[in-house]
Parts: structure tokens; sequence; C-alpha cells
């Protein structure tokens, strides 16, 4: 027969109701009375680095310093502690009754408060209330230790009293006291140093290493000499121990890469964070910074950051975002590697990357290195100078901006912004329109995080058995190890290996002779390298890439001022290659395979080879490259017997000719080619009275079409002057100049003259003694 509960409880009497009642909620209560969290308290921010070394911390809110909880105990300070505190820890519910029996008898023998009684398991609930020490304190402190002992095991217990247990003056818990007395981690504490340390907690006020140094003294060693007598250390380690003297004063904590413990700080307060930082390479590259940091501070160049990232692992191993951390002038507490800076030349390499893959570009094309105006976007080379045309190669390896600038106009700027985006330029966000081609030369803005990354990913697509698909991470997953699998969040993006590795050889190429020659570096391993200067010199780049290492540099000053010196070569170049020269060298990327053509390219353009190419070559490109044009500079012409003119179709039966292929470049390419290229010889001219030339032998250098000019104002006030400038593959040729069909003058050997028009719209004509016309249109501001 089954009875149901409620008929029981109607049948007892009153009373028993009661009691049973009271009972019930007694147990409830106590089964409920413990707190699931029992500290709410702040925590110091702690930094360590891949091998748990201390790399640095910030003091908790609260003004203590006190790490996050630890989960297990040192052996030896678990053995001090017990053996002082509580050797019947292992035996007892949370209250030691004989304990407490022996604390009140001694306590009413003297009339005065000499022992307390409580056991580990009460202090660890004593200091989570943190209540004044009353008798009803006390219950409560039994209640809730007896709950605990339920709840948690003995190691999670001790482990919370090891973690909270005050240590003197602001000091709370062992990992935080054990840096604070001794200089390192609880871990590497010897016995005279745990036995110090598990008697502090029961008088911290009382005794420190300023004041009480002789109590303190003689209780560490009382707590050796029972460890001795318990034979849990044997004679010759106790006789060490007690000779060992006490701290004199608090160690400062360590302040390894202190740009990253305080981003941490921001990003996760109060938390430990286990970070990819190798200790030992943090410091030297530290050591790196601060040496070429007093070179600089000489030219009033003050801040520098350096980012490191081991490719395989795609982790960071070195952030030393910026240079005394200490000072607290100069720019020195800011974060450079986070701090969005103009990027100069930095993102030619992507660009270069971008047209070989899609196909708009093979690696040695020939591009023009001329005077440019695009809607008064005038840019220059670094070197004031114009070679003509240069290979493609060439332009990237020597950063000239004027081949990169057409380049880009080419390509598209909207795409190479969209690109950029993809690739993890997260400050690239304003429109393609606001940033117009100078998106190429430092018009926009990136952090040396999100530059070094992207070469970093570039080079660990090369890698065997890495992953193409390079998501850009958070960059705490990078710097704790931690790979970012969301990929509903993040788009992946593909990097094409041909492509990249012939980026890379164009790249490990680099060598700017007009500012240091890097290839007279004596033993310097294969790097893939970049540099990149910003407008005003306020900013110096150099990023490189090895299959093991990239590494990221930037000097300048963080308030943004610029300073003659500062060029990416000059200053970060050489703070580059002294940090490669330090880590382990290796050797050059594989070529990858499977992923490129066999194709005959002309060796004069880096063209396709076309219909006239009678030198080609036969080099691997990319599938994509056959869609480029064919070699359009070849071209077959007839020309006399003495080869001094060339000769049309309707007089080649008059005289003795030959027909040959001529490489030719348009006028104003051929007219700075030839004076950096005394090889090349322009097309002879057509032998008169025969007819028209289908070539046109003059270009206009300055202004291009449709340039919009804005004439600057003369010292005097007066309005200035517009020097125009005229290419002609004739050097003896006599150039007739009209402006608004206005005849102005003629010019032989040098066509260039200056005018002063008037604001609007106007039409500049040039003739030739043979009659060959050219015009080009430009507007005044």
């Amino acid at each position: 027969m089954k009875v149901k509960i409620s008929e029981v409880f109607r049948n007892l009497s009153v009373t028993k109701r009661v009691i049973l009642g009271s009972i019930t909620l007694l147990v409830m209560g106590y089964m409920f009375c413990l707190p699931r969290q029992l500290f709410h308290v702040p925590y110091s921010t702690v930094v360590t680095d891949r091998n748990e070394e201390l790399l640095g911390a910030r003091i908790a809110s609260d003004g203590q310093w006190r790490f996050p909880p630890r989960n297990t105990t040192p052996e030896k300070i678990k053995h001090c502690l017990i053996t002082f505190e509580d050797k019947h820890f292992y035996h007892h519910w949370g209250v030691n009754p004989l304990a407490i029996g022996r604390a009140v008898y001694q306590n009413i023998k003297n009339k005065r408060i000499v022992s307390g009684g409580s056991t580990l398991t009460m202090q660890t609930i004593r200091l989570a209330r943190n209540k004044p020490r009353t008798f009803g304190e006390k219950i409560i402190e039994m209640i809730w230790a007896t709950r605990l002992e339920f709840r948690a095991s003995k190691e999670e217990i001790l482990s919370m009293y090891i973690s909270h247990a005050p240590f003197g003056g602001n000091v709370v818990g062992l990992d935080a006291a054990a840096w604070r007395y001794f200089g390192h981690s609880a871990e590497e504490l010897s016995w005279a140093e745990s036995a110090m340390l598990a008697v502090l907690p029961n008088a911290p006020a009382m005794i420190h290493l300023s004041k009480g140094r002789e109590t303190l003294l003689a209780k560490r060693n009382r707590v050796l000499k029972l460890l001795h007598e318990k034979e849990i250390i044997d004679s010759s380690t106790y006789e060490l121990a007690v000779s060992e003297p006490l701290p004199e004063e608090p160690h400062l904590l360590p302040q390894t890469a202190p740009h990253l413990v305080s981003r941490f700080y921001k990003e996760r307060n109060g938390q430990y964070s286990h970070s990819t930082i190798d200790r030992g390479i943090q410091m030297h590259i530290e050591n790196i910074a601060e040496r070429w940091s007093n070179e600089f501070n000489r030219s009033d160049i003050r801040n520098l950051a350096i980012l490191v990232i081991d490719l395989p692992a795609n982790q960071v191993i070195a952030y030393c975002g910026n240079v005394h951390f200490d000072h607290r002038q100069g720019g020195n507490q800011v974060d450079v590697i986070q701090a969005p800076r103009s990027t100069g030349s930095i993102l030619k390499p992507f660009l270069y990357y971008a047209m070989l893959q899609e196909g708009a570009l093979l690696p040695h094309t020939l591009l023009p290195d001329i005077p440019i105006n695009i809607n008064g976007f005038s840019p220059q080379n670094f070197s004031r100078q114009y070679e003509g045309a240069v290979p493609a190669s060439e332009a990237l390896s020597r950063s000239l901006n004027i081949p990169t600038v057409t380049m880009l106009q080419k390509y598209g700027v909207p795409k190479f912004h969209n690109f950029l985006q993809q690739t993890g330029f997260k400050t690239i966000t304003r429109p393609s329109s606001h940033y117009g081609l100078s998106l190429i030369l430092g018009g926009a803005e990136a952090t040396l995080w999100d530059v070094t990354n992207a070469y970093a990913q570039m080079g660990r697509s090369l890698i065997p058995n890495q992953h193409s698909d390079a998501v850009p991470q958070k960059e705490a997953d990078i710097l704790m190890g931690e790979e970012n699998k969301n990929e509903a969040i993040q788009q992946k993006f593909t990097w094409d290996k041909g492509a990249v590795w012939q980026t890379f050889d164009a790249l490990k190429e680099v060598n700017r002779p007009e500012e240091i020659d890097w290839k007279s570096i004596p033993s310097m391993q294969t790097i893939a390298w970049k540099t990149g200067t910003s407008y005003g010199f306020r900013d110096a780049w150099a990023v490189g890439v090895t299959p093991r290492y990239a590494v990221g540099v930037w000097v300048g000053n963080a308030t943004g001022e610029g300073k003659p010196g500062l060029v990416g070569a000059q200053t970060a170049g050489p703070v580059l290659f002294d940090v490669f020269n330090y880590l382990p060298s290796s050797s050059w990327f594989e070529r990858p395979t499977g992923v490129f053509i066999d194709a005959e390219v002309c060796r004069q353009s880096g063209h396709l080879k076309g219909r006239f190419c009678e030198e080609t070559d036969t080099v691997l490109i990319l599938p994509s490259g056959l869609r480029t044009e064919s070699c359009p500079y070849h071209h077959f012409i007839t020309l006399s017997a003495d080869e001094k003119y060339r000769i049309y179709e309707n007089c080649a039966n008059t005289e003795p000719t030959f027909q040959r292929s001529w490489f030719a470049l348009p006028p104003v390419w051929e007219w700075y080619y030839k004076q950096h290229h005394p090889e090349y010889k322009p097309l002879p001219p057509f032998k008169s009275g025969c007819g028209e030339d289908s070539f046109q032998p003059m270009q206009f250098i300055y202004p291009p079409m449709n340039a919009r000019i804005k004439l600057p104002k003369q010292l005097d006030g007066n309005k200035g002057f517009i020097t125009v400038e005229l290419a002609h593959n004739n050097p003896e040729a006599i150039v007739f100049w009209h402006l608004d069909d206005i005849y102005l003058m003629q010019t032989q050997n040098f066509h260039k003259i200056s005018l002063q028009p008037e604001p609007g719209k106007h039409s500049l004509t040039a003739v030739d003694g043979e009659g060959n016309t050219v015009s080009t249109t430009f507007f005044i501001k």
C-alpha cells in the first residue's frame, strides 16, 4: 500500500509538524547557505609568455596586487602552510573540534584572544566574507566551512585560500607575493621562501620586511624545524634553508612587453593571459629597439615599434609596441603597433600581387616612368627623376611611385580598396573615392599589426602543409595562440601561391642605391622586404618575410612630427635587418609546383611575345598571364641600306632597302628612357618626299590631356608660370608652339617653354618642320 507524504504530514501532531518543518528549513538553509561564487574581488591583469614566464602585470582596480586565482598549490608551499596553519587539514570536514576546544581554553586562561582555532577552510570563508571577527561571525564561518568541504576538494580549497590570503601591504595571494618578495614565480620558491610566505598571512599587518623581521625570521625557522622533524626535508636542506636570509625589500614586477601588457589590461582586465610571446626573444628585440632608439634620438626621432610573427605557427613571438615605456613624455606610452599611420609605399606589393594573380600584369612588363598629372594628382619618385620605362618587378623593388600609380589607375581604385579590406586592413574604412590614386602612396592609414600580418599571411601560403585560406583573425587570438574558426563572421581570403612567390621574388631583390646598398651587407639571409616613407617624412616602415618569420618595423614620432631623415630605408630598414640577423635563419621559399606555365616573353618589353619580337625568353607565368597584351613596342620597318632612314613602301622600289624589327617606345617614354639606356636606338626618321609617317614622332611630357593646374603665386605676389615640355624623337627637329591658335615661338633641341595663361580652358598645339602635329588640353584654376 502506497502512503502519500502529505497524508503522513497531516496525521502528525502540531508539535511534530513544527519540529519537522524546522528541520527541513535548517537542512534547506544549510544546503543553500554557501554562495555559488565565494570571492567578489577585482584581480590584477597578468600576462605570461608561452612558457608561463611572467611578462608583466597591472594592479587590480582596488589597488591590490591580487593575481587571478590559482588552480594548484606548489608542494613546498602546501607542506609549509599545512604544517604551520592546519596540520589536520586533510582529516577534518572544515572544522576541527579539538582545535576549537584548545583555542577556547587558551583564550579563557589568558583572558584574551591568543588562538583562533580556525582551519584553513574557515580562514578561506573569512577571507571571502571579509566581516569583523565576532562570535556570531565565527559560527557562520564554521557552518560555511563544512558546506564548502562538500562542494570543493581539499586541493581546490587550498588554492582558494592561497590565492586570496594577505601577504602584507597591498600584496594578496601567493603569486603576487612570490614575485613581489622574491622576484620569481611560486613554482620556483625555495623551502626558506615557502616557509616565509606560509607564516605571513598569520599576521600580515604585524610582520613585514621592514618591521618585525626578527619575529618573521623566528616563525619561518620554526616552520622549517617542524618540516625537518617530520622528515619532509633532510638535514642538509634544513641547514641551508635556515641560513638563507630574508629579502631586504619588495621587488618590482617584470616590465617585459609593457605595451602588450597594457593592451591586455584594456581588453582582458583582471584576467590571466597566457600569450604566445617568447620572453627571451622579446627581451632581445626590446634591446635592439632601445639601441636604435638611442641612435635615432639624435635626430629627434623618438618612437619605434617592432612586431615579430612566427609564420608556421601563425603566432606573435615579440611585441615591442614602443620604446622607453617608463617615460611619460614623447608619446612613449603609445602602442604604435595598434596606431593607424600613413602607409607610404608599404602597400605596393599587394597591388603587384593583385595584378599578377588577375592576369593584368606580367612580372617584367614595362611600365611608364614619366611625368604624369591625373586630375591634378602629380606623383613624384623619391629620387625626383624619371627613367621613361621600367619593368614592373624593378618598379616594385625600387619602390618607384609613378609606375605604381599607373598600375593602380589600370587596376582600379575600388577593386584594390576592396582587396585590402578582404586581406584584413581594418583601418581602411572610408569609401575608395576618398583615397583615390593616393591610396597606393600613403593616402590611407594602416596599423603595423595589419601590415605585418598581411605580409605574414602571404608568406604562410608558401609554407608546405599550411592552409592557404587565410582568415583575418582577431588580434587576441593570434597573441594567445587561438585559431579563429568563426568563418560565418570572418570572410575567407585565398592567396594565390604563384602570385605570392613572384611578388616575393621581386621583393628579395629590393635595392635602393640612392639611399643604402643593402646587397653590400655581409652574411645576410634571403628576405622579401619592403620599406615605406609617408608624406612629410612622418612614418618610416620596413617589413620583411622569410619562411620562418615576418617582421614589421615602424620608426617615427607618435605625435606625428615629420623629420627630414625619417626615411624607411635609412631608419626602419637597418632595424629590420638587425632583427633578422638575431633570429634563426632559414633557406628561401620553395617555388610552388603546378601553378605556373611556360610562356615566350619579349626580353625587352616583358610582354608576351608579339608578332615582331625577335629576342624572347621562356619564362614561368601564371595561366591568367596569358590574358595580358602582346608586345606593342616592336615594329616591322623598312630601312635604307645605310640604316639612316625609314623608307615608305611606295618608295621602296627606287633604292636598296631591307626590313627588320625595331624596339620603339612612345615619344615621352623614349625621351627619358634613352638617357638611362645608351643602348637604346630611336627610330630613324623617314626619308622625305615619300608620304606621311604612321608613327607619331612627338608627345607632350607636360601637361597631359585634361590636366587641371593651379598656378602658384610668385614671391612678389604676381601670378606664376606653367612650364610645358615636349618630347621629339628627332633631336634636330624644330617645333612651333601655339596656344589657343595663337603662335607663340619655336624651339629646337630642348622643347620646353613657360606660359602664363589666364584661368579657364586652354588648347596647346605643337607642329614640327615635317608637319606633324600634337595637341593637348588643360585647365587653369
